[in-house]
């Protein structure tokens, strides 16, 4: 089967196409036919730091979408030609850059009827990341107010959505450019971070969702309410100085996403009610991994980046 594969850390360039053997399912795991798989920060700042995965040889990516191919021993929930979708193992390898992928039987969930491959691969790592921050986290409920900077983002855009759904007040940041579109997610308010400074604009926040981190973070603690919640989920974010500058006014928390079923359910039926929809900026064939990466890495695109396989 093809794949990508890094012999070497380093630049887009060291994304190479190559011919691998097809894995086998494990006990109570699926082989997956994968049609589509998303493309995530987490993904070029592993291909150029090694992160979760250390040193080469490895193949990034975890969300994945596709037909389940085989299932291994003991496997109950799925039968072959059943549509999947998930972020197995994550942080460990899943190499979802490639024509099959084995994953844990019980990180996966069915495709809604309505939703293609292509968005379902944007879903997976992005989804659950704004499901177990806003929801599992922060149980955000109706009537709060949640700023989310980066808003137009792989996570933001679906943050915003998700948190209308419980009945929120959401505030994004992001360019002028984009505010229509946060509009169009259903937004109550946009702001310009390139013009406006947040801590102005903004009071009495109960959740700050942070996709952004580094010092942009900490002027947004100042729009929270005493007693509210910071979620920080870049790595780059400095948890513990955010908490040193809170004190005790505010809660400070890092997040780092899980593979979890009942999450990537529960998504699945907001998709399938209409309440949240993927954006997807770009698609490129699986061979082109190396131009998602230099788009991703502009750090401008709306919405996601997808491969599409085979």
């Amino acid at each position: 089967m093809h794949a990508i594969r890094q012999q070497a850390l380093g630049g887009p360039e060291v994304l190479e196409l190559v011919e691998i053997p097809r894995p086998d399912p494990g006990p109570t795991e699926l082989l997956v036919r994968v049609k589509a798989a998303g493309v995530n920060p987490v993904d070029w700042k592993t291909r150029a730091g090694g992160g979760f995965l250390g040193e080469p040889p490895f193949t990034v990516g975890w969300d994945v979408a596709g037909v389940v191919e085989a299932v291994g021993r003991g496997v109950t929930r799925f039968e072959p030609g059943e549509r999947v979708f998930g972020m197995p193992r994550f942080p460990h390898e899943a190499a979802a850059y490639a024509e099959y992928v084995t994953s844990p039987s019980r990180q996966l969930a069915r495709i809604p009827e309505r939703l293609g491959d292509v968005e379902a691969a944007a879903l997976p790592l992005a989804g659950l990341t704004a499901w177990q921050a806003l929801v599992e986290t922060a149980d955000v409920l109706p009537g709060q107010r949640v700023l989310i900077l980066a808003a137009a983002g792989g996570v933001g855009h679906l943050a915003v959505q998700i948190a209308k759904v419980r009945g929120a007040y959401v505030i994004g940041t992001a360019s002028s450019a984009k505010h229509a579109f946060l509009t169009d997610l259903g937004a109550d308010e946009a702001i310009d971070y390139t013009s406006d400074a947040v801590e102005e604009r903004v009071r009495d926040i109960d959740v700050v969702l942070d996709l952004v981190g580094g010092e942009s973070s900490r002027p947004a603690l100042a729009t929270l309410r005493d007693g509210g919640l910071f979620i920080a989920v870049p790595s780059s974010s400095g948890v513990e100085a955010l908490r040193e500058l809170a004190g005790d006014r505010v809660r400070v928390t890092g997040i780092l996403v899980e593979p979890d079923r009942m999450g990537m359910e529960a998504i699945a039926e907001l998709v399938a009610t209409g309440a949240l929809r993927a954006h997807v900026a770009h698609t490129f064939p699986l061979e082109q991994a190396a131009r998602a990466h230099e788009l991703g890495e502009t750090g401008r695109t709306q919405g996601k980046l997808v491969l599409t396989v085979g």
